[in-house]
């Protein structure tokens, strides 16, 4: 792996997709490969440029394109040029560019007033989208024209840049190779504590499209456990549970899931000890069907490639911890993820069967289809029963009703907890990964009773489907430790990309519950 050098004071180049040289030196890792090496993305901080008449110069302006203020940062032939194309055309466009000859462009970026850090976020994925295609491959980013008042704005315009740019072409044979370099220069970088906190955010992110991108022959549970214990090297106690322990104690609801496959079923967790205390630590537990063929009751055979997917919900998880280990967040944390494939084998789970849960709480098995609930019910009793966490957020792909009711806008949010509700509704708005409170009730409760069990794992009325599921996961919460469920079927992935993704596993989930934990618990 190529490590990237400069003369310069201040260090720190990302290259992402699947070689990243980085150096941190109090976060303690270095050039780890993490992406696949298809188009590369270097962001070098630079004090100056050595050749400023070639380079292709980035530069800010507000939104009437004033330019009066770019004069130092340019020669007067050009912001005499430009001052008369932008007279003639008068730009509605966010970003312009004037090619001043066949090696430099200068590239405007207009910038409103009051922006907010996803407003530049989502400015910086306009910039890649915009040049993604183009010949030029180095571009310099002058932060010296940044107008006063827009603190940080280097750091998310880069940042919305970077997570844009990501693509998973792992398994194609024609890769595309292309480098964009971007220099920043000038005394409005992000600081070094702000570059480590995009960095640890953005590689969260990534190692979870990644998880949520491969295929179910290569990411099943038995690799899926490998994986995760990978990531001690950064800093997070891992326990894996293989099934052998499960039935020691006694998940049964998680191990029915997964008994018609030749795959291992597995219960693992995470914690990060940022407090080095006891502090109560906060949890997440995450679904990860590695793949869903429905089991007994199968699904239609057209769209089923997409239940490689329905693992998402750890994968956030997994991809959160990772990034508050990379962060050294000021926090405890703990992430707890079942790993299951629910197959239709000669020994899998049938409709009709009875199993005892973990928390001792019988449920009757009307649909195996329903299996995202049965997994997240053994782990949500054992997370509060052994960590005794301030509060717990799950998240799944658990249900189609929710895309029925709040499409690819919103991830449904089912709580028992107000205050807890409207952190994650801010956190939402905050970087754009917004939450919908629905209703949770008894009226609704009543629903998945059975006549042979405690419980049922469906609502057989029909309607409500999301609701009902919820319903059915808050049983298992049993202590009344603050909890939220996070409905993200509608939101893991994008077939057609969105403000931050390109389209493919989007990595919701990572950013919203880190602004969660930074804005509330650190």
């Amino acid at each position: 792996m190529k490590k990237i050098r400069q003369s310069d004071n201040i260090f720190l180049n990302k290259i992402f997709f699947i070689e990243i040289s980085c150096f941190y030196s109090y976060i303690a890792f270095i050039s780890q490969r993490v992406y696949l090496k298809f188009m590369t993305i270097s962001i070098i901080y630079k004090n100056s440029l050595t050749n400023k008449n070639s380079s292709n110069l980035v530069l800010f302006v507000d939104e009437k394109f004033n330019i009066s203020h770019l004069k130092k940062h340019i020669s007067r032939s050009e912001f005499f040029y430009i001052s008369d194309v932008i007279k003639i055309r008068n730009p509605q466009k966010k970003i312009v560019s004037f090619d001043i000859s066949s090696k430099r462009k200068i590239i405007l970026v207009s910038l409103k007033k009051n922006l907010s850090s996803s407003n530049i976020e989502n400015l910086g994925a306009k910039f890649y989208d915009h040049f993604k295609d183009s010949k030029t491959f180095e571009y310099n980013v002058n932060s010296d024209s940044v107008p006063s008042g827009l603190k940080n704005l280097i750091g998310n315009f880069l940042h919305g840049i970077t997570l844009k740019s990501y693509k998973f072409e792992k398994y194609k044979t024609k890769k595309n190779k292309k480098n964009i370099k971007i220099i920043v220069t000038g005394k409005n970088k992000p600081s070094f504590k702000d570059q480590t906190k995009f960095k640890a955010i953005e590689e969260g992110t990534f190692y979870t499209r990644d998880l949520v991108s491969e295929p179910g022959n290569i990411l099943h549970p038995d690799e899926y456990a490998k994986r995760i214990n990978s990531l001690k090297k950064f800093g997070l106690q891992i326990n894996i549970y293989d099934e052998k322990k499960l039935k020691k104690l006694g998940m049964n609801t998680l191990l029915g899931v997964g008994q018609g496959s030749i795959r291992g079923s597995y219960l693992v967790t995470m914690e990060w000890n940022g407090l080095r205390d006891r502090t109560k630590p906060l949890a997440f537990v995450g679904k990860g069907v590695c793949f869903d063929t429905g089991g007994i009751s199968l699904k239609p055979a057209k769209f089923m490639e997409d239940m490689t997917y329905d693992m998402a919900g750890s994968a956030v998880v997994v991809g959160l911890m990772k990034s508050l280990a990379l962060r050294k967040a000021k926090i405890n944390a703990v992430g707890v993820v079942g790993l299951v494939e629910n197959m239709p084998g000669g020994n899998a789970q049938r409709p009709g069967d009875i199993v005892k849960s973990y928390s001792g709480k019988t449920v009757e098995i009307l649909n195996t289809d329903a299996e995202g609930r049965l997994v997240l019910a053994d782990a949500l009793t054992y997370t509060e029963e052994k960590f005794k966490p301030k509060f717990i957020v799950d998240l799944a792909t658990l249900t189609g009703a929710i895309i029925v009711s709040l499409g690819s806008e919103y991830a449904g949010l089912f709580s028992n907890d107000d205050k807890l509700s409207k952190q994650l509704i801010d956190a939402g708005e905050n970087v754009e990964e917004k939450v919908w409170r629905m209703p949770l009730n008894k009226n609704f409760d009543k629903l998945i009773d059975s006549k042979n069990a405690d419980m049922q794992n469906i609502n057989y009325v029909g309607g409500a489907g999301s609701t009902t599921a919820a319903q059915f996961l808050q049983r298992f919460i049993l202590n009344k430790t603050p909890w939220a469920h996070l409905d993200i079927a509608g939101m893991a992935f994008s077939k057609y990309g969105g403000a931050l993704n390109s389209g493919g596993a989007t990595g919701y989930g990572v950013r919203l519950l880190n602004k969660l934990i930074e804005d509330y618990y650190e």
